[in-house]
């Protein structure tokens, strides 16, 4: 375990209170080719990510190091959990969405729209109502890196909720360019989706939105606030409503009113994070080739 000192920038007061100043980033593991889509399971207390090129799912457990979780994984980018504690996995190469059931095998969620294949479901969320909400950008289909390199059948680059009685899967968001990383507000209310388009275009956008979720629908979108150097991707909120989000240079935190007040600086590009621990007060850092850890003052509102 390595140790990366001077990592705080407190752009403004209100990140002193949430982060410990004492507490070292620490590397837990490097050897990735993109790390990717962090998830803790805080029943049984470890952690689980993706490498994306390398076609696996790693588990990290505390004192006991690493392990492969899954081979072949699909490419798999962004993971979560839905309310039954089932792990849900965005799959690059296999253009779609699965449930890993508690015996081991692989439930569909979603890998059409209309009849047509999606592009490269990207990350996901699942609001407390069981829907669960995904972003479809194309970078699983631009080349075999980080998928299968093909034909995008979809009109665009979609953002999709998916019905959780029916089943049906409808768009709502159909605007972006790169949909990415997404997370609920603590009381669901609203809903943050970053737009890495920057990423392949010098005229992209590299910021967050944020809408007022109205049931099935969102609204009145506007943007939160944009992310430089580099791209927003991956992000997560705590409980007093902060936005914690990847860029070039580490995290940054912003406040709810959007306003940029620290940051976590990290020494490769992060592309996502995630709340974990007993208290859900340990950032899990997923970032290029390594998985980073730091203690901060505050836990994650989603799901453990």
């Amino acid at each position: 375990m390595a140790l990366v000192g001077d990592a705080y920038d407190y752009v403004d007061r209100r990140f002193y209170d949430l982060t410990v100043p004492t507490a070292d980033v620490e590397k837990l593991y490097d050897g990735c080719r993109w790390a990717e889509g962090p998830v803790w399971f805080a029943d049984g207390g470890y952690l689980v990510w993706s490498d994306i090129p390398n076609r696996r799912m790693l588990r990290w457990v505390p004192d006991g190091g690493v392990s492969v979780f899954r081979h072949d994984s699909g490419f798999a980018n962004g993971n979560t959990r839905d309310r039954q504690g089932r792990l849900v996995t965005c799959e690059h190469g296999n253009r779609r969405v699965t449930r890993t059931e508690p015996d081991g095998t692989i439930t569909v969620i979603a890998d059409r729209y209309r009849g047509k294949r999606l592009n490269s479901p990207n990350d996901v969320v699942v609001k407390s109502d069981g829907s669960i909400w995904f972003t479809d950008p194309t970078y699983g289909i631009m080349s075999d890196y980080e998928g299968n390199k093909g034909k995008q059948e979809q009109d665009g680059c979609f953002v999709y909720r998916v019905d959780p009685v029916t089943g049906e899967l409808s768009v709502v968001a159909d605007d972006f360019v790169k949909p990415n990383g997404l997370a609920f507000s603590p009381d669901e209310r609203l809903l943050y989706i970053a737009d890495s388009g920057l990423s392949h275009d010098p005229d992209g956008p590299h910021h967050i939105r944020v809408f007022e979720v109205d049931g099935d629908r969102l609204a009145n979108g506007r943007i939160f606030t944009e992310v430089s150097p580099g791209v927003p991707d991956g992000m997560r909120v705590d409980v007093e409503g902060n936005v914690w989000t990847s860029a070039q240079d580490g995290i940054h935190c912003h406040a709810p009113d959007g306003t940029l007040i620290g940051i976590i600086r990290i020494p490769e590009m992060v592309s996502n994070l995630t709340f974990g621990g007993p208290k859900r007060n340990r950032l899990f850092i997923t970032a290029t080739r390594s998985l980073y850890s730091v203690f901060v003052g505050v836990s994650g509102a989603q799901l453990p």
